[in-house]
């Protein structure tokens, strides 16, 4: 089965439609941690229903013990998982978000001259008798009257019954699904899913055309429909939310038996996650992290690698917290929002700066530092300008972070780990025969000017750059 390619914004409209609050992750995060990739990978085979319900999961802040239960459960039993994914499998036909029809604004009232259009077919053919049989001229006028008539109607609701036709047919396929389950009510999904249906007499070759155009059964069915839609929206709502969260659960079962590792996260105050990878990484090498109340500095070489491990340790909270599970031998991890500052860039759009877009993003995450507890992940912050006004900036920020949450930050910077010595501990990366490893302390042997030679830069420009260094740490060391 091809699924349909949904966008982005119509897999985020269920959860916008339900709350425009505040939410356990914002934009940036978003982009910066790869959640549309990591998103994409859970979505495979998947419905909007399901689609849908993931991605609010990842925005909310709930209590995932019993989602958690039930994947687990789904993981357990083969056979139960293969029946329920073949129910849901009429799902993916879906070519039409709902949500915004079942949980927005409430669906219209009929109209009061709706019983008007049964008679507007009648009218016509019995005008179009006497003009026949008594030969009146004006009779002509008034059939020529009642056909444009029905074109106009046609032609006015054209567009909104082919949008509800779509709409109606995705309603459809979630109360077919409702209706193959062995829920409590599911013979009432498969009533309403016929009440919503078409007669008999529409599916015959040439009779829908006909009785659309002659009879408007198009038009009178849109309005009959979106009746029965609205008096049935609690219902309706329900099957949306138990299909969507069934489709969900069924699609990170399906996940999980292909996952190379996870784990169920365990939940604490600290941090600790014990050979994590990250799920998007083929073969990724696994680490060990851990950290307490206290935040962390994390330095190292460049092309260690700390962006990617900033990522695996942000993406995994995350996980922890909205699906219960995090790629890793064992996790323990606090049910915190994770906020990021990693990918900041210029606006040619409005204008804004690299510095700019930093030293505004600096100020999102002291909003909402100061709105909840979270754990705040850094990577270099404030580079958009001079040495000193960077180490100058990012040390206040970032203590004001950690006195309000928890920060995680890697940063070439190193004089920022004595400046924040006293609420973050400094902690250096490094590869050996494949693997991260963490230990205490910072980067010691820097390869900023060594990756001149690698890169083949001229050997006098790289004697140059080694004088200058030299100059620089020297009156460095004299202040």
């Amino acid at each position: 089965m091809n699924d349909y390619p949904f966008v982005p914004s119509d897999v985020a409209l269920y959860r916008r439609t339900l709350s425009d609050a505040d939410t356990m992750l914002d934009k940036q995060t978003w982009d910066d941690l790869l959640l549309p990739a990591y998103s994409a990978q859970l979505a495979r085979e998947t419905s909007i229903f399901g689609q849908q319900e993931l991605h609010r999961r990842l925005h909310a802040d709930e209590d995932v013990s019993a989602s958690s239960d039930r994947v687990r459960a789904l993981l357990a039993d083969d056979g139960q998982r293969q029946r329920l994914t073949a129910i849901n499998s009429c799902l993916r036909g879906a070519d039409r978000e709902i949500s915004e029809t079942l949980f927005g604004a409430a669906l219209p009232a009929s109209p009061r001259w709706l019983p008007v259009l049964g008679w507007l077919a009648p009218a016509l053919l019995l005008s179009v008798a006497l003009a026949l049989g008594m030969n009146w001229l004006w009779m002509w006028i008034v059939v020529l009257a009642l056909f444009l008539t029905l074109c106009a109607i046609q032609a006015r609701h054209y567009d909104a019954v082919q949008e509800w036709r779509r709409i109606l047919h995705s309603t459809q396929l979630m109360l077919r699904a409702h209706g193959l389950l062995a829920w409590e009510d599911s013979a009432a999904a498969a009533v309403l899913n016929r009440r919503l249906s078409r007669s008999l007499l529409a599916d015959l070759p040439g009779a829908r055309d006909y009785a659309d155009w002659m009879f408007l059964q198009n038009v009178r069915h849109y309005y009959r429909s979106r009746a029965v839609l609205r008096a049935s929206i609690s219902f309706l709502r329900s099957s949306f939310e138990r299909v969507a969260a069934l489709d969900a659960d069924l699609a990170l079962a399906r996940h999980l038996s292909q996952a190379p590792v996870y784990c169920w996260a365990e939940q604490g105050d600290a941090v600790a996650l014990d050979d994590v990878v990250h799920p998007l990484l083929e073969d990724a090498a696994p680490l060990t992290f851990g950290m307490a109340k206290q935040g962390v500095f994390i330095s190292g070489q460049n092309g260690i690698g700390k962006s990617t491990l900033l990522r695996t340790i942000g993406l995994n909270l995350i996980t922890a917290r909205a699906f219960g599970f995090c790629y890793a031998a064992r996790a323990v991890t606090p049910l915190q929002p994770v906020y990021t500052s990693m990918q900041n860039e210029d606006a040619m759009d409005n204008g804004e700066s690299f510095y700019m877009a930093e030293l505004r993003r600096g100020q999102e995450l002291l909003a909402l530092a100061a709105r909840r507890p979270a754990i705040f992940i850094v990577d270099e912050i404030f580079r958009g300008t001079n040495y000193l006004e960077s180490v100058s900036a990012a040390g206040a920020v970032l203590h004001t972070l950690a006195q309000q949450g928890r920060v995680v930050v890697a940063s070439h910077h190193l004089v920022l780990a004595s400046l924040l010595s006293d609420c973050l501990r400094p902690w250096c990366v490094s590869r050996r025969d494949g693997r991260w490893q963490l230990a205490p302390g910072l980067l010691q042997d820097t390869n900023g000017l060594a990756l001149l030679t690698k890169r083949g830069f001229d050997a006098d420009v790289v004697a140059r750059a080694g004088s200058i260094h030299a100059r620089l740490l020297a009156h460095e060391l004299s202040l």
